[in-house]
């Protein structure tokens, strides 16, 4: 075979021509049946405005996601600014119990430490005293947590191995690594005199045995502030945990706070004077509903043009089994499920779950802010991506989504091939640089860095930092961060966009040259009727089998 017969066959419009030939088509009824379903082919791929002008039918499916991209977009926003008030409420109290509870605490404080016993004692007092005198002191609207009428202890905990004897004088020590944690609870009642934790607690501390202390308190409070926006209050529970870490037995006890928020439904609540409150809190409701009505006509409209499909695909097999005998390949296969489709399915799917969660938040059935976030926010995500289905109808604005579709097999292999290098230096990295630079002290901060460093940050930091270590360190430092930059930034990312760009070209020459992508659209263009020609009005060519509204699109 000569190089011309290849480049021929590669048109699949050729290939059609030459490899499937008819069985008992030979007759006048058997083409006008062929025409027919090649017609019922074509209009199934049309665009809404095409179809339009071909049976004159409404693109009811196109208006209603125009509807549902405003809806949506306005929920989400109205939403964002109730999340707002939730999200800065919590970081401001995080903030408020860390100069509470926290001696001598500064905003932004990395280095917040302790390195001598008295200073350990004092912190420990000063906790135990500022949480026996909470109400006097804050002037917020923090309370104890009560259960039955009865606060909530403070509880004072430490670990510490079980037994040791270490001598770093004589360079001898005998330990036994198993942790044993003893605690101590504390009634909010009287506030303790400074220093006197030792005598009244029995709380003593071994150091050298000592692995951490760990004070834990709760505390509570009310966002009112939810009030002057029409939406009624939450009531937060702090669960704090301040740890003094000692594992490192440095001679420097690490101070941190960890809090754990929990949002609940107030047990009684009243808000005098709130007849425009309901009445906002009822637009709000109503509005929540018609978003949730939306997406259910559109998932059903979706769910029978799904279904429409791979009924139409299994007839187009059968179609070419009996007068081509041919088998449909898969990739034909798969341009009847519109991808479109299915995430229009998704998103309205996230949308009423997020919809009905958002109506129990306002009515203060629950309070899953952060569930209700995730699923309000992807289903909007989806939505806006959906309308590049609608820019694609325009043949300028389609080649992008034609290049991603065509490019990301070849992505995707190219892509696992440079992960694999990419852990290879993120593991180097992180067993020989993790010692001497902050950056690479875990996998996870490896992994970020190195990201960075593709993208042209820290690059000069990164050096900077390991100037001051030793020779071999540095040498190697340099060696490892230039070979990574050079491999990634510029080989890996030219080879990536060169991927791009030839498929970008490919699509762009084939729209030019109007050449089919596959044997099915091959097959469909042989049909030269115009959709305003009038032979699409034959209801033997729909291919919708519920009713005809489902191919309203």
């Amino acid at each position: 075979m000569t190089d011309q017969d290849l480049l021929i066959t590669s048109d699949p419009e050729v290939r059609l021509k030459q490899n499937y030939q008819w069985t008992a088509a030979t007759s006048d009824l058997d083409r006008k049946e062929v025409d027919r379903f090649r017609r019922r082919l074509k209009y199934f791929f049309m665009n809404p405005c095409e179809k339009f002008h071909a049976r004159g039918r409404k693109p009811w499916k196109l208006m209603l996601q125009i509807l549902k991209i405003v809806i949506i977009t306005v929920q989400l926003v109205s939403f964002g600014l109730s999340n707002e008030m939730m999200v800065t409420f919590k970081e401001e109290n995080i903030k408020t119990l860390k100069h509470l509870f926290l001696k001598d605490y500064q905003d932004q404080d990395k280095n917040y430490a302790v390195y001598t016993r008295t200073e350990v004692y004092g912190h420990i007092s000063y906790i135990i005293n500022q949480y026996m005198n909470l109400p006097n002191l804050t002037v917020g609207n923090h309370a104890y947590e009560r259960n039955d009428e009865v606060y909530t202890p403070l509880s004072l905990c430490k670990e510490f191995y079980r037994h040791g004897r270490i001598s770093p004088d004589n360079e001898t020590f005998d330990i036994d690594p198993f942790i044993e944690k003893e605690c101590v609870s504390i009634y909010p009642l009287r506030p303790l005199k400074d220093g006197a934790v030792i005598e009244d607690l029995n709380f003593t501390l071994d150091f050298k045995r000592l692995l951490s202390v760990k004070v834990y308190l709760n505390v509570k409070a009310i966002n009112l502030q939810t009030v002057r926006h029409n939406e009624l209050p939450d009531c937060y529970n702090f669960r704090t945990m301040i740890l003094f870490d000692n594992t490192d037995h440095s001679g420097r006890i690490k101070i941190s706070m960890e809090n754990y928020v929990l949002i609940k439904v107030c047990k009684d609540w009243n808000v005098s004077g709130a007849t425009d409150k309901d009445y906002h809190l009822f637009l709000i409701l109503m509005f929540d509903s018609v978003v949730v009505l939306a997406c259910l006509v559109s998932f059903v409209l979706c769910m029978r043009s799904v279904l429409n499909g791979l009924h139409l695909q299994s007839e187009y097999a059968m179609f070419f089994q009996k007068y081509y005998r041919k088998i449909v390949p898969m990739s034909d296969r798969l341009e009847f499920v519109n991808g479109w489709y299915i995430l229009i399915i998704i998103s309205d799917t996230l949308t009423i779950a997020g919809s009905v969660m958002k109506i129990c938040i306002q009515t203060k059935e629950l309070t899953n802010y952060n569930v209700c976030s995730i699923l309000l926010g992807t289903s909007t995500l989806f939505v806006w991506i959906g309308v590049l289905r609608y820019l694609g109808f325009f043949q300028k604005y389609n080649i992008l989504i034609l290049t991603l579709r065509a490019a990301f097999p070849n992505v995707i292999r190219f892509s696992t091939c440079a992960v694999m290098i990419y852990l290879s230096y993120c593991f180097c990295g992180w067993i020989v640089l993790g010692p001497h630079h902050e950056n690479f002290r875990t996998f996870n901060m490896v992994a970020d860095c190195l990201f960075s460093l593709i993208n042209g940050d820290e690059i000069y930091s990164t050096f900077i930092k390991l100037r001051e270590r030793s020779y071999l360190v540095w040498l190697f430092s340099r060696v490892y961060v230039y070979t990574f930059i050079s491999l990634f930034t510029y080989m890996v990312l030219s080879l990536f966009i060169a991927l791009i760009t030839d498929t970008y070209e490919t699509i762009k020459q084939h729209q030019q040259e109007g050449i089919p992508g596959s044997e099915l659209q091959a097959f469909i263009m042989e049909c030269k009727d115009l959709p305003a020609s009038g032979k699409y009005m034959d209801p033997e060519s729909d291919s919708c089998f519920f009713s005809p509204c489902a191919c309203c699109s």
